[in-house]
């Protein structure tokens, strides 16, 4: 099985593999119960996710839900986090609370940012979340105590044996860079104790699936009651409850029986008991989590070819770079054009490994009509790649004109 490493600046991930290796499901098979499918998975930037189902039916029948995703800031935002910042603003639209955590912890202990600096990369996250237009909670790592709280009760769920599954860790790993993965399964929980129990949806890049992974095994683990649905009644069975709680679920259906350890209960369906169960369990000090939910983006690629990183500068845009850096890079962007002008005719290009196709696929360019016809250009050898570079250039300066006057406006509303 592949492992997957979250802090690699490269894209080393097979997405084939996702869904063969690691249960991921393809996207495609909750489109159609979404009322109004957004852009980003109609053009198959999100590709696959966990239990999106139940994401799928509260923004369906108006339910509430939790939407949350971290940045780590270790250099400055740039269009490679762009994506997952529309994902949010777009679940908080459908009706979610919505929750961004500036991942500090994380940054300081895996990348050695100073916390001066994790401050200063945080705070310009945030501006940029606001320009998008996020509504909803935003914290640093570091100085939200009821996260550290959290994470502490989920480290008791979690040993070294299962991080060195997960994420490869040894001999020489760091104490605080395990501490901060176990602060990440606590961001991923932290909406449910903050605002209550709850369908959650975390939207992330592929990479980070070691993180979702993890925290739905804890989540599960931190239940004070499994529930089953047998052939003719529905048991309720202890995990860790105390004898108080596994009292009150009988005592909370008509027809239940008590045994040891368990309840059974004849009529009513899975739903029904389920939702009254987590009344109970909160009520009696647990935590009656939902198994968190998740979505996968496909990376952005670089400029340069790779991934968009903070640590590759050529391979990005910043959101702050001078109109002339913004054009030469885009002009010096790898391209799916053929070796020729004749070839580029005959053959056409190949828009699928071209950086500043998918540039303009995932965020300059927003009708499907116009994206549609570049495409078409491009396959046909209508279009060179000087041109397209050339209007490409021109969208993204545009973009950022308008980017930076709202991140701006919104640099001194910043709350954490």
């Amino acid at each position: 099985m592949e492992e997957i490493n979250p802090w690699s600046s490269q894209p080393l991930v097979d997405v084939e593999k996702l869904f063969t290796d690691f249960g991921i499901e393809t996207i495609e098979n909750v489109l159609p119960m979404i009322p109004e499918v957004p852009s980003f998975m109609r053009r198959r930037i999100v590709i696959g996710h966990r239990d999106y189902q139940q994401i799928a039916g509260c923004i369906s029948d108006k339910r509430p839900f939790h939407v949350l995703t971290g940045f780590m800031p270790s250099g400055h935002p740039h269009l490679g986090h762009l994506m997952v910042m529309k994902e949010v603003v777009w679940h908080v639209q459908q009706g979610g609370s919505g929750y961004v955590a500036i991942a500090d912890r994380e940054a300081h202990a895996v990348r050695g940012i100073s916390w001066e600096k994790c401050d200063e990369f945080g705070k310009e996250y945030l501006a940029c979340l606001y320009a998008l237009g996020f509504e909803g909670e935003t914290y640093f790592q570091s100085r939200n105590n009821r996260l550290k709280d959290l994470a502490f009760e989920a480290a008791t769920k979690v040993n070294f044996s299962e991080l060195t599954a997960i994420y490869g860790f040894g001999a020489d790993t760091e104490l605080a860079h395990a501490e901060s993965v176990i602060t990440q399964v606590a961001d991923i929980l932290f909406p449910q104790v903050d605002s209550g129990p709850a369908p959650t949806v975390v939207p992330v890049g592929v990479d980070q699936d070691p993180h979702i992974r993890l925290a739905r095994g804890i989540a599960h683990k931190m239940r004070m009651f499994t529930i089953e649905e047998r052939e003719g009644y529905i048991s309720v069975r202890s995990k860790n409850a105390p004898e108080a709680a596994l009292n009150a679920v009988k005592s909370a259906f008509p027809h239940a029986k008590k045994y040891e350890g368990h309840v059974d209960i004849k009529g009513g369906t899975c739903t029904e008991v389920a939702a009254r169960v987590r009344e109970i369990e909160r009520a009696h000090g647990g935590f009656a989590f939902y198994t968190p939910s998740s979505t996968y983006h496909i990376f952005m690629p670089g400029l340069t070819g790779g991934k968009m990183s903070s640590s590759i500068p050529e391979s990005t845009i910043s959101f702050h770079e001078p109109d002339p850096v913004v054009r030469k890079k885009v002009m010096n962007g790898i391209t799916g054009g053929r070796m020729t002008l004749e070839e580029q005719k005959r053959l056409g290009g190949e828009p699928d490994r071209c950086s500043l196709y998918l540039l303009n696929l995932f965020h300059m360019v927003t009708e499907d009509a116009e994206l549609a016809e570049i495409r078409r250009k491009c396959l046909g050898g209508e279009i060179t790649c000087g041109q397209c570079k050339k209007d490409t250039a021109e969208r993204v300066v545009a973009f950022l004109k308008e980017f930076r006057e709202k991140i701006d406006a919104c640099t001194d509303t910043i709350r954490v």
